[in-house]
């Protein structure tokens, strides 16, 4: 096993079953070469609520409408290993998901 740079793999989505589809896929790439890793470490949800007025003019009775978007955070840390990040890259990942990946000296 060559001792590389460790990888921070941080990933974000509004939808949670995606997330955990990629975080699983990303563990098991981990464990399947032998490589330490920590996570999926869930970061806390951030939750953008928006409240607007149901009628657009104005009248009419006070009624609002309430959207709320959950963003979804996961941290993986994984030890050093070059043969893992680049199996790690070439996971296809949905559109919804945003995968950053840092290295790590």
């Amino acid at each position: 096993m060559a001792a590389g740079p460790s990888a921070i793999i941080k990933l974000v989505s509004t939808n949670h079953k995606d997330i955990d589809a990629i975080a699983g896929q990303i563990k098991t790439i981990a464990t399947s070469i032998s490589v330490k890793a920590r996570g999926p470490i869930p970061l806390p949800t951030h939750a953008l609520q928006i409240t607007t007025r149901k009628t657009p003019c104005g009248d009419g009775s006070h009624t609002y409408e309430r959207w709320e978007m959950r963003v979804h955070k996961r941290l993986i840390i994984i030890e050093g290993s070059e043969q893992a990040l680049r199996q790690i890259m070439r996971i296809r990942v949905p559109d919804t998901v945003q995968i950053e990946i840092s290295l790590a000296g």
